[in-house]
């Protein structure tokens, strides 16, 4: 089974099993302001862009691909929180892991196309590599409203300047060219709009 379903059925559980308990894993050990990062929704949403891009398929298939990863990466993420420090399983039944799973839905669906377009030509290949900068973009965006605040200190420089860094980054490496990289960053700007209102109405 070489095919972009075969792949699929391989390996989306697997990859969400890996991306919620590593993610732990890595909020937990890994020092600030790096650690905090497995706390990014914006870095779980990356996660699903990859996978599509990675999967080369079709856009129903990156997108179910995705969502797959995501809704299983949150009961890895309880499960390795139980196993490594003791919390309760029961967590998974409470509204919030059900919110997180709904938005690991809605995530998925997004950029698990974008991932997909991302390989394709024309407008859809400019938006695909735009969205994962854009919602790197945006959270920190999200961040930066905080700078100034003495109750948040210096943590909110240190969360955006790492959050830009990774969405440019990210477009560098995925477009094919100057061109589309310069495309996909103007791009990425009314998007990062859309993200940042997202965030504010998401996390107020």
């Amino acid at each position: 089974m070489r095919s972009p379903l075969g792949r699929l059925a391989r390996t989306a559980l697997p990859a969400g099993f890996l991306l919620g308990f590593l993610d732990f894993v890595w909020i937990k050990y890994l020092p600030f302001p790096l650690g905090e990062l497995g706390n990014s929704s914006a870095v779980w949403a990356v996660a699903a862009f990859l996978y599509a891009f990675w999967l080369r398929s079709r856009w129903w298939l990156g997108a179910f691909g995705a969502v797959a990863g995501l809704v299983v990466a949150v009961p890895s993420y309880y499960l390795a929180a139980a196993l490594i420090q003791g919390d309760d399983l029961a967590v998974l039944g409470q509204p919030t892991s059900i919110l997180w799973m709904c938005f690991g839905v809605l995530a998925g669906v997004v950029f698990g196309v974008g991932g997909t377009w991302a390989r394709e030509q024309g407008w859809r290949q400019v938006v695909g590599v735009a969205l994962p900068g854009a919602v790197l973009f945006a959270e920190a965006a999200f961040f930066a409203r905080r700078i100034g605040d003495p109750s948040y200190g210096s943590e909110p420089s240190a969360h955006a300047a790492i959050r830009v860094a990774l969405g440019v980054l990210i477009i560098i490496l995925t477009a094919r060219t100057h061109r589309h990289r310069l495309f996909a960053l103007a791009t990425a700007l009314p998007l990062t709009l859309a993200g940042f209102a997202a965030f504010l109405v998401g996390f107020r």
